[in-house]
């Protein structure tokens, strides 16, 4: 049987701004994640899209992965996350583009 993970968690007192900062970056994460998902379907019916396919599969994981390693209480990284995730999903393009 495997070890819940909930006792892998740290106790952290959240203030709401800290709750409110990471929920927002973890929906900017989210955002982008859902952009390139949105831009593989799009390269999946084109053809002569693999190279792009590959790199969107691969930027998306690397979203995934960020995300999955967000720490709340890194208010630093958070602020980071929200900056750039939302600067991320001006710059690419449409699907179809």
């Amino acid at each position: 049987m495997s070890e819940p993970v909930i006792r892998n968690l740290r106790p952290h007192d959240w203030s709401s701004e800290e709750a409110v900062a990471y929920e927002a970056a973890i929906e900017a994460i989210n955002n982008v994640v859902g952009a390139y998902s949105a831009l593989i379907a799009d390269a999946e019916l084109r053809p002569g899209t693999e190279a792009a396919l590959a790199e969107y599969r691969r930027l998306r994981t690397e979203c995934q992965q960020e995300r999955r390693a967000l720490k709340a209480e890194d208010s630093e990284n958070v602020a980071r996350i929200r900056r750039v995730y939302a600067a991320r999903l001006n710059e690419l393009p449409e699907p179809g583009a």
